[in-house]
């Protein structure tokens, strides 16, 4: 698993060790600590093995599957800041294109040819229907949004030139919360890119207020939507999705999220309750890149292999809340 020490990929190992599998992390820990594999072995009270390499580099590659007899591959490694790809876009299509060509020329060098690969619901930029199904075209605003498009469309080539691969495509909207026990969490490095993590430090006293980019946006509030996503539900897709590549079909491309949108202020409100006290706010302008209105329709997932979630935005920030109070330096403690 790429970025298997990440805050999704390592959710994500925890439901593939419940559901019985074997998972080797792979992870340059950029972005992320071997302590999560730690609380992952912790929670699954099982042995995980933690190989630190970049997809960049066939040679680690060659490595870590070489003989190792893997049947599939997930694919997190990414850099996802939006507003750092505007200001390093080079970066970006470094890591998140060029990266993932280089992993799957190995996978295949390999014979492994099945992966589920991490996209995003910034694929589709500003919809022009909400809720967004899977056939609405892709409009990225962001050069995140257009590397993980470059990469859907290098998928599809793949799937066009070599009918033995089984590849699924994931279009994530907002994950956010924490696992249930509380040993494992989102842990951002330097300021969260991310709304409820930000919440959460604000909260926490580790940041003064919570900036809101923009309130004049055409919603009920003024500020933007999303679909918020418990990162335990978006976990278990990734096991249903690569069960459903078992069973035969060669390319998919599935939503995940709730339907449900909610604002800025929404969330904001949602963590009140759960951590007992209003946090202070600020509006700011706007951030270029951002979307006004992001909400999933799951039915082709529910569909095709049962994945519906499970979790509300309250739970999320419930869930949220233990981490920090567990955690409130993060892996940091």
């Amino acid at each position: 698993m790429t970025g298997g020490a990440g805050y999704i990929g390592s959710h994500t190992v925890v439901e593939l060790l419940a559901a019985g599998h074997e998972a080797v992390v792979f992870d340059n820990l950029v972005n992320s600590s071997p302590l999560a594999v730690d609380a992952v072995r912790r929670i699954a009270n099982r042995e995980v093995r933690l190989v630190r390499g970049d997809i960049a580099d066939a040679d680690g590659l060659d490595a870590v599957l070489g003989g190792a007899g893997f049947d599939a591959v997930i694919h997190f490694a990414a850099l996802k800041a939006v507003a750092q790809s505007v200001a390093d876009p080079l970066r970006y299509y470094r890591n998140n294109v060029a990266g993932t060509a280089t992993l799957l020329d190995r996978m295949a060098a390999h014979g492994v040819k099945t992966i589920v690969f991490s996209s995003s619901a910034a694929v589709y930029g500003n919809p022009r229907t909400v809720p967004i199904t899977e056939d609405e075209p892709t409009e990225p605003q962001s050069p995140y949004a257009r590397s993980k498009v470059m990469v859907e469309d290098l998928l599809r080539d793949l799937d066009a030139a070599d009918p033995t691969w089984r590849i699924s495509v994931l279009r994530y909207f907002n994950a956010v919360g924490a696992h249930p026990s509380g040993h494992l969490g989102e842990d951002p490095v330097g300021t969260p890119a991310n709304l409820l993590p930000y919440v959460a430090q604000v909260a926490m006293g580790r940041r003064d207020f919570v900036p809101v980019f923009g309130d004049d946006y055409a919603t009920a509030d003024g500020t933007g939507v999303r679909d918020y996503l418990h990162v335990c539900d978006l976990a278990r897709g990734h096991l249903l999705a690569l069960e459903h590549l078992a069973a035969g079909p060669r390319f998919t491309v599935h939503n995940l999220g709730t339907g449900l949108g909610s604002s800025v202020y929404d969330v904001i409100h949602a963590f009140e309750r759960a951590c007992g006290r209003a946090l202070p706010t600020r509006v700011v302008a706007r951030r270029t890149g951002d979307i006004v209105v992001s909400i999933a329709d799951p039915e082709r997932a529910r569909t095709d292999f049962g994945w519906q979630p499970a979790h509300d935005l309250d739970a999320c920030c419930r869930d949220l809340w233990r981490w920090c109070q567990t955690h409130p330096n993060g892996f940091g403690d």
